[in-house]
C-alpha cells in the first residue's frame, strides 16, 4: 500500500508521541522512531506501506536535502571547503574500495555484487547524521564538517552508483565513458540546482509576501531535484547547489527578512515531517525484514563498513595536518564514529533491478547496516561528543 492521508496521519501521531518521550528520556529521536516502527510493524493493525525508492529518493529526500543546505553558511563552508571534498571524493572512493575487496575476500561475494553494495553504503546519511549530531548538541566546526561532508558525498556516492548500476544492467562502460558521466552528472546537477535558484531568486525578490517565498522555495526544492533526475544528472547535488544560493546569494535578489524566518520555521517542519516517516518505515521495515540467512555476511559487512569508514577519516585528514585546516584528531574520531548510514543507501538498494545477483541480500544487509548505524553509533554519538568535548556533560 501506498503512503495516503490516513496512513501519513497516524505515523505523524506516532513521531510527535515519539519526540516528546525521547526528549524526556534524553534518547535519539530517529532511534526511538526507528524501535517505534519496529514496534508498530509487529502489531496486527499495523499499516502496511511499501518502503519504495520512488517514496525516499523523490518524495522524502528533497526536503531534507533542502533544509539541510539552506542551513549551511558558504563563509564559514567556504573556509572548510577543501577539507569537505577532500572527504567526500577521496574518502566515499576509499570507504567504497575498502567494502568491495572486503566483501569479495571475506563474505566470497562476486565482485559485481560487492561493488554495487560498497558503493551504495559508502557515503554517509545527511539526514541521519545532521538528526543524531544536532539532538546531541553538536556546533561550531565540528557540526560544520560533518554536516557538510554529508551532503557532498551523498551526491558523490550517488554518481558513481549511477555509474556502477550501468555494470549492473550488463552494459560495457570503458572508465572514459564512467569519468564522462561522472563528470557530467556533477556539473550538470549543480548548473540545473543555479538556474532553478537564480530563477526563483529572480522572483523572490520582487515579493515580501512570506508565503508565496515559501511556496517558490518548495518547487525549488523539489523542482531543482526532479529537473536534474529527469536529465539524468545529479538530483542531490542540484537540490544541494538551490538551498545553498537561495540562502546565501542576493546578487539576482533575495528572500525578505520576514520570510527568512517563515521558510527557516517552514523548513524545519518539513525536515521533521519526512525524517519522522523515513525512520518510521525503516523501523517497520526491519521488522518484517528475515535477517535469519544474511547475519553472518551482515556481521562481516558492519565491520567492513566501520572500517572503510575509518579509511575515509583519517588519511583524507592528511594533508591538512601541517595547515590552517588541521582536523584535529578528536574531530577525527568524531568523524569516525558519526557516519552513520541511512535513508540514501536504503533508496539506492531498493532501485537495484530484479535481476542483479544476490539483490535480496544487498537489501537485507543494507537494512542491517543501517539498524546499527541507528542504535549503536547513534545512541553513542551523544557520550562521543562529550569526550571530545563538544558538549558539556549533563
Amino acid at each position: 500500500m501506498e503512503l495516503n492521508l490516513e496512513n501519513g496521519a497516524l505515523l505523524l501521531l506516532i513521531a510527535a508521541v515519539v519526540a516528546m518521550l525521547t526528549r524526556r528520556l534524553r534518547l535519539p529521536y530517529t532511534a526511538g522512531l526507528v524501535a517505534a516502527g519496529i514496534g508498530l510493524a509487529l502489531l496486527p493493525f499495523s499499516p502496511t506501506v511499501s518502503f519504495t525508492r520512488d517514496l525516499i529518493f523523490t518524495g522524502l529526500l528533497p526536503p531534507l536535502i533542502f533544509e539541510a543546505a539552506f542551513q549551511l553558511d558558504w563563509q564559514q563552508l567556504r573556509r572548510d571547503l577543501p577539507v569537505v571534498l577532500v572527504l567526500a571524493s577521496a574518502g566515499v572512493l576509499l570507504s567504497a574500495g575498502v567494502t568491495t575487496l572486503g566483501m569479495h575476500w571475506l563474505a566470497h561475494w562476486e565482485w559485481l555484487s560487492a561493488l554495487v553494495f560498497g558503493v551504495l553504503i559508502a557515503a554517509t546519511d545527511p539526514v541521519s547524521v545532521v538528526a543524531t549530531f544536532k539532538e546531541a548538541g553538536a556546533h561550531g566546526r565540528l557540526l560544520l564538517l560533518i554536516e557538510s561532508e554529508s551532503l557532498f558525498n551523498d551526491g558523490t556516492a550517488a554518481v558513481a552508483f549511477a555509474a556502477v548500476a550501468a555494470l549492473s544492467v550488463g552494459r560495457a562502460v570503458t572508465p572514459w565513458e564512467m569519468t564522462q558521466t561522472v563528470i557530467l552528472m556533477i556539473g550538470g546537477g549543480i548548473l540545473c540546482g543555479a538556474a532553478v535558484s537564480a530563477f526563483v531568486l529572480l522572483l523572490a525578490g520582487r515579493t515580501e509576501d512570506h508565503l508565496v517565498e515559501i511556496t517558490f522555495t518548495t518547487v525549488a526544492a523539489y523542482g531543482s531535484f526532479l529537473l536534474a533526475e529527469h536529465f539524468h544528472l545529479s538530483g542531490v547535488l542540484a537540490t544541494l547547489t538551490t538551498g545553498l544560493m537561495l540562502r546565501n546569494f542576493s546578487l539576482l535578489g533575495s528572500i525578505s527578512g520576514r520570510g527568512q524566518e517563515a521558510v527557516q520555521d517552514f523548513w524545519n517542519y518539513a525536515a521533521f515531517v519526512a525524517n519522522s516517516l523515513i525512520f518510521l518505515l525503516i523501523g517497520m521495515r526491519v521488522a518484517r525484514q528475515n535477517f535469519g540467512l544474511v547475519w553472518v555476511p551482515a556481521a562481516v559487512a558492519i565491520a567492513l563498513v566501520t572500517l572503510g569508514r575509518a579509511a575515509a577519516v583519517y588519511p583524507c585528514c592528511l594533508p591538512f595536518l601541517r595547515s590552517t585546516l588541521r582536523v584535529t584528531m578528536r574531530h577525527q574520531h568524531v568523524l569516525f564514529w558519526g557516519g552513520l548510514r541511512g535513508a540514501l543507501a536504503l533508496a539506492l538498494a531498493l532501485g537495484l533491478p530484479p535481476e542483479l545477483p544476490m539483490r535480496e541480500s544487498i537489501v537485507a544487509i543494507s537494512f542491517a547496516v543501517v539498524a546499527f548505524s541507528v542504535f549503536v553509533q547513534g545512541l553513542t554519538m551523544a557520550p562521543v561528543l562529550r569526550w571530545a568535548g563538544e558538549i558539556s556533560a549533563k
